[in-house]
């Protein structure tokens, strides 16, 4: 889920960062430097070691929930269980996502077949269909008609998604950042649901089947599991907790990244490096928010290069840094509070767009 300021880099006065003509050459040529000052110093080299002790824990938290849940029979303590397993998927998530970038393994096929079973069977999630949106998403983020981040959902994600809305929804559109935390307790819900209705659909799906097959056994033997061990009222309240904390984590982890950053125009070119850069933002913290967000809170230097394991994107972080500020290229960084911050104003003014002009608060950045 992700939302964003109705503002198109295209709406306001060219940006003194806007390049075009030798300047966009320029800029492509010192984006090639960066990239072998990146070899270099090998920050592109798989780190097996660490995704394979990032498994095996993982692994270790799941079987001691597991053996929580027996243990502690009956008792509403298993609500503690419940969120932990919701931590626990989400992480997995952030593994799936890391081996969809081709970060654990040498080989593309390896790395498939890892996120595949990490979507599937881990997070209940369809791989096959996550893949296209997510890779469509970094060709293009937040270029208005081609980034599917930018589709309109329970949340508008941008002031034209609004065209047409009834009183009711332009009601909820106006404190929608309010709304926000909230409905992503349902998130990890709709994930399910969003990935059993794309591989039930006449859409073109690789591995629709396998992963089909897969989902179902997932599914299958976690639900029996939890209502053979727990009486039933509390077996509801397990599954309802467990889902709002994956969905509710998912959320508050993937929503830093790119909202409240500038929206690309659906014509108009911009080279890689400020395309990538400038839609971007980071979120400071270091090691703990690398643990906490997946490596997603090195959003700049994942999206400059995506195939870059999670241990070495603080190393290039130093390197891009150094690298924008040569170049004049705005880098934005700031705490995870504050992105929280960002994302609730941008989604209630993108609401209040509906009723009246909008006026992107990025947009003096951009002038």
């Amino acid at each position: 889920m992700s939302v964003q300021s109705s503002s198109t880099l295209g709406s306001q006065p060219r940006p003194a960062g806007h390049v075009r003509g030798r300047q966009q050459h320029h800029l492509t040529h010192t984006y090639t430097e960066l990239a072998q000052a990146v070899r270099q110093r090998r920050l592109n080299d798989r780190t097996r070691w660490f995704y394979i002790a990032l498994f095996a824990g993982l692994i270790l938290g799941l079987g001691g929930t597991a053996a929580g849940v027996i243990l502690l029979d009956d008792s509403w303590l298993q609500l503690l269980m419940a969120g932990s397993l919701g931590v626990i998927f989400t992480q997995f998530a952030f593994l799936g996502h890391e081996a969809s970038h081709r970060q654990v393994f040498e080989s593309g096929r390896a790395n498939d077949r890892a996120g595949r079973i990490l979507a599937t069977v881990f997070v209940g999630m369809s791989y096959a269909w996550w893949m296209s949106k997510h890779t469509r998403h970094h060709a293009n983020p937040n270029r208005m008609g081609t980034d599917p981040d930018l589709e309109a959902g329970a949340i508008a994600p941008t002031r034209e998604g609004l065209a047409g809305s009834s009183r009711l929804r332009l009601w909820v559109s106006t404190r929608q950042g309010h709304f926000f935390f909230p409905l992503l307790l349902l998130f990890g819900l709709n994930l399910h649901l969003d990935s059993i209705r794309a591989l039930l659909s006449r859409q073109r799906v690789k591995g629709r089947w396998l992963e089909l097959a897969l989902l179902v056994l997932r599914f299958g033997a976690y639900l029996t599991i939890l209502f053979l061990i727990l009486p039933l009222g509390l077996a509801f309240a397990f599954l309802g907790v467990q889902l709002a904390v994956f969905g509710l984590y998912m959320g508050a982890a993937f929503a830093p990244n790119h909202i409240g950053m500038p929206i690309l125009p659906r014509q108009g070119k911009l080279d890689f490096l400020t395309k990538q850069v400038r839609t971007s933002r980071n979120v400071s913290g270091g090691w703990w928010a690398s643990a906490f967000m997946g490596g997603l809170n090195y959003q700049i230097e994942h999206h400059l290069f995506p195939s870059m394991p999670r241990p070495h994107l603080a190393a290039a972080r130093r390197l891009v840094r150094q690298h924008c500020r040569a170049q004049g290229i705005a880098y934005t960084e700031t705490t995870l509070l504050q992105a929280w911050g960002i994302v609730i104003g941008y989604l209630n003014e993108v609401g209040i767009a509906a009723r009246g002009t909008f006026q992107c608060p990025t947009s003096s950045t951009l002038r």
